[in-house]
């Protein structure tokens, strides 16, 4: 079955206006652990609470990926097939499950807070700021990237170290008219493969990091 042109072609105009994003004022916020030069002393230890806060990249990146998923559901006149792809690997809570799941299955508690200031209020052994970027493919670009850093900090906010994942592919074209569909939407599953990459790269930094600070 071929593409519906029309269709792929609304699509085509709705996602080259999902710009990634970038943050604003992100020396502000996230200034306070740039600054945290300072080694800790702190081990990791399956004890311990983390809090984990978000930086601003990662606020603008789930703004972006959340812009992305929502032209991809309701691109409802495009093949069955590719619309689930769309969906699937722009999937805005893919990352931060993942991420959530691999802490609680390292420390005793996880959190997520709104702000720095809600967390150190809660003073957990650990925080964490995590960034996360990722970049789809748009009819402007085939590139499709994932990054994924969570720094890792003792209640001081002296540093103790960092955990990372990071993957990236080149897409064929799928604008193509004369691919069909199955061909179309096997490709655009390759963003959620680049993604569990980075992810499963992440997991094996994390497990790393915890043995050597442990």
């Amino acid at each position: 079955m071929k593409i519906r042109i029309a269709a792929l072609l609304a699509l085509v105009v709705a996602l080259a206006g999902c710009a990634t994003g970038t943050p604003e004022n992100a020396d502000n916020k996230d200034g306070v652990f740039r600054a945290a030069t300072q080694s800790s002393g702190v081990a990791l230890k399956h004890t311990q609470s983390v809090g984990v806060v978000f930086s601003e990249n990662t606020v603008a990146n789930l703004a972006y990926l959340e812009r992305y998923h929502s032209v991809a559901q309701g691109s409802q006149q495009l093949d069955e097939e590719i619309q689930k792809a769309f969906v699937s690997s722009s999937d805005p809570t893919l990352a931060i499950d993942w991420l959530k799941s691999s802490l609680q299955a390292q420390f005793k508690s996880v959190d997520f807070y709104d702000n720095l200031d809600s967390l150190m209020a809660a003073r957990p052994d650990v925080i964490v700021l995590l960034d996360t970027q990722n970049v789809l493919v748009t009819p402007r670009s085939p590139d499709v990237q994932a990054s994924i850093v969570a720094e890792f900090f003792d209640a001081q906010l002296n540093y103790i170290g960092k955990a990372e994942g990071h993957a990236g592919k080149n897409l064929s074209p799928v604008w193509a008219m004369s691919k069909p569909a199955p061909e179309v939407a096997a490709e655009i599953d390759g963003q959620r493969v680049v993604q569990v990459d980075a992810l499963q790269q992440f997991d094996a930094s994390l497990h790393t990091l915890i043995n050597a600070k442990s």
